[in-house]
């Protein structure tokens, strides 16, 4: 596995998009500091362009320096992640200094996840930045639910493709919004 990791880091340093295992689906990462790699991404999967992108980090204590964080958001962050749950959070001014605007630029919010899967977490972990979490197919198509599935949407579009083990769910991270007053979950479809 830290071969496996290596790699794909070394691919993201490069500016090269990865297919990645989360807990819940197959991911298609980029380095969300590199404005050509997230150009890349958006292009690889045919997405518009005003529609942000979900990052992911390996821990809780990665998300401080993203967003704007309170008591109450800290302890819903404490409770639930990692796990299966995309937070939308206000982005903190740093977040929209060093990442591309497609990720944090002039959106209300970022979207974080803290994967409950080891690679995807040690992913962002050997990064030493955010890694994009949007799911692995094209914009308007189901997502890849399998690592196979994945490549035969993208074929060689994509730099690598980091092998699971466990596999993910095949189910979509719940969508969190902490922006209000209360929590408002929506399970994605």
């Amino acid at each position: 596995m830290v071969d496996e990791i290596a790699r794909a880091v070394a691919a993201l340093r490069r500016g090269e998009v990865i297919v990645y295992p989360t807990d819940t689906l197959w991911g298609l990462g980029a380095d969300a500091t590199n404005a050509r790699a997230v150009e890349r991404l958006i292009a690889l999967k045919a997405r518009p362009d005003r529609q942000p992108i979900s990052v992911a980090v390996s821990s809780n204590e990665e998300i401080e320096p993203l967003a704007d964080l309170t008591p109450e958001r800290r302890s819903y962050l404490r409770t639930h992640l990692p796990g299966p749950f995309t937070v939308l959070l206000p982005p903190s001014p740093a977040a929209r200094r060093t990442l591309v605007p497609a990720v944090a630029g002039d959106h209300p919010t970022i979207g974080i996840r803290v994967p409950d899967h080891p690679l995807a977490r040690a992913l962002a972990r050997s990064l030493g930045r955010p890694l994009t979490a949007t799911s692995a197919n094209r914009h308007g198509t189901p997502p890849a639910r399998t690592l196979a599935e994945a490549r035969s949407a993208f074929g060689t579009e994509v730099g690598r493709y980091v092998p699971a083990d466990p596999p993910p769910s095949g189910a979509p991270s719940t969508l969190v919004d902490l922006t209000g007053s209360r929590v408002r979950e929506r399970p994605r479809r």
